[in-house]
């Protein structure tokens, strides 16, 4: 995990909004929407892009950097992908930062 690239992805409010909903879906997703929510799946991204007020290319561009720095994994199903928190990914960052400052 490179530190730089995780701090590019993490300088915009958006990312890490959805950093923030992954970490809890059922606090910050409608329960209407998560009601086939698998906490082994993720989030569908159209639910991601819904809450967020993004269009799809957006979207997507910001889960792929998620993903490229570690911080969510993503799970296709069919012709939807779902997105979860890589939690590992995250204790590591958050070790690696108070080793680091």
């Amino acid at each position: 995990m490179e530190l730089i690239t995780v701090f590019k992805a993490l300088s915009n409010e958006i990312r890490v909004n959805i950093l923030i909903w992954l970490k809890e879906p059922r606090l910050h997703f409608p329960a209407e929407e998560l009601q086939d929510y698998d906490p082994k799946l993720g989030v569908c991204v159209s639910d991601i892009k819904k809450k967020a007020g993004l269009s799809a290319s957006t979207t997507s561009d910001y889960l792929s950097l998620l993903q490229k720095c570690g911080l969510v994994d993503a799970t296709r199903v069919g012709q939807w992908t779902y997105y979860k928190r890589n939690e590992k990914a995250m204790a590591t960052l958050n070790k690696m930062i108070r080793e680091t400052f």
